[in-house]
């Protein structure tokens, strides 16, 4: 067991809206060690970006606790915050919204350096913005281009060298590679992992892939409404999935086979149930195959059922 750099004990958050409380992120518990990658997977609405932010504070948490290397920043300030941001990044989506479009790719990769101070001189911080340029594979002869003047690729590349920019220990990737093409995602995604391992990074990372996730991280958690509802090592969760859920997910997954059966697709009918107001019921239990009783009797708790591998379902315990 390595170090535990982050821990997050009961974490929700709700937004008020007309209607009632939008249960966004409900009870979110993990430990993250050092060194080490967690995948956060679910489909769209799930709450996982938003867990992300908040996690990083972007979004104040409605309740429960984060414990960042050791302290509890939960009520930190934002000024308490800013001492902390070179420790934890995130790396967005989308590279283009992302980047301010009237800076080149230097100043867009010195900024952070600049705003937390890291260096004296003007000559030192494009010193060490044009070292992360060969870190992330972006040739020198683009220092002077504008964001709009590169590829999804490329764009991204800025995005990642920006994260490393301050020397951080936690980095959440949200989605980073979901807009780019297969093979510029392949290479992104081996970037990481390069990064990962000379650098000792430890990484959240946010994505509706569950074949990219498995490929990149170490645990997978499986979100449904804000809600964890299935978390083990990626190989376990892989070859022995238990809840409904993920099952339907993996069974999602294109397998290119040939002159061979393929396995069946379990698919998930019905409609999401709205996040808004949530009955203290099963969450998935109206689109569920294996819907039982006990599934209106309560939501169910996330439960150790072997070694490392959690389950929130009633027929599971």
């Amino acid at each position: 067991m390595g170090k535990t750099l982050l821990e997050v004990k009961n974490l929700t958050k709700y937004f008020n809206t007309p209607a009632g409380q939008l249960h966004a992120v409900d009870g979110l518990n993990f430990k993250l060690e050092e060194g080490t990658t967690l995948g956060i997977v679910g489909e769209s609405g799930c709450g996982k970006s938003t867990a992300g932010r908040t996690i990083l504070k972007l979004i104040e948490p409605t309740s429960g606790q984060i414990i960042f290397d050791g302290e509890d920043i939960t009520k930190y300030s934002r000024r308490k915050m800013r001492r902390l941001r070179t420790e934890m990044q995130i790396i967005f989506q989308d590279p283009f919204s992302s980047l301010d479009p009237r800076k080149s790719v230097l100043q867009l990769i010195s900024e952070p350096m600049i705003e937390h101070k890291m260096y004296k001189t003007k000559a030192e911080v494009e010193q060490h913005a044009l070292e992360l340029m060969r870190t992330v594979g972006l040739a020198e002869r683009y220092m002077n281009v504008y964001p709009h003047e590169l590829d999804g690729g490329r764009r991204q590349r800025i995005g990642v060298a920006r994260a490393l920019a301050v020397n951080p220990k936690l980095i959440i990737c949200d989605e980073p590679v979901s807009a780019l093409d297969v093979s510029i995602q392949a290479q992104i995604l081996n970037l990481l992992r390069e990064l990962q391992r000379d650098r000792g990074l430890t990484f959240i990372f946010i994505t509706h892939d569950l074949s990219v996730v498995k490929y990149f991280s170490d645990e997978i958690a499986v979100m449904y409404l804000g809600q964890m509802v299935e978390k083990a090592d990626a190989d376990e969760l892989f070859a022995n999935p238990i809840h409904p859920y993920t099952k339907a997910l993996l069974s999602a997954i294109p397998i290119p086979v040939v002159g061979k059966e393929k396995p069946e697709r379990k698919l998930i009918k019905g409609e999401i149930t709205s996040p808004v107001n949530l009955p203290d019921e099963c969450r998935f239990s109206k689109r569920c195959d294996e819907y039982c009783e006990a599934c209106n009797k309560g939501n169910p708790p996330l439960r150790e059922i072997r070694p490392g591998h959690f389950v929130a379902c009633h027929r599971c315990i």
